[in-house]
């Protein structure tokens, strides 16, 4: 049985796509370890609430 998504939903799996893909661009030029670390860092500053608030990264 399929459910059928709703906007959030959907718009999250977009993203999601999107990240993957971009993940994937990254392994193929930069190998795994770079992108790990930059997929890391973005988490912190995320968690950190540092992305958009104008601040670049110390």
């Amino acid at each position: 049985m399929q459910m059928e998504m709703n906007d959030e939903q959907r718009s999250k799996d977009a993203y999601f796509q999107r990240v993957a893909a971009l993940a994937e661009e990254m392994v193929a030029r930069h190998g795994p370890d770079f992108t790990m670390g930059t997929l890391v860092l973005a988490a912190r500053w995320i968690a950190e609430n540092r992305i958009g608030g104008g601040t670049p990264p110390a």
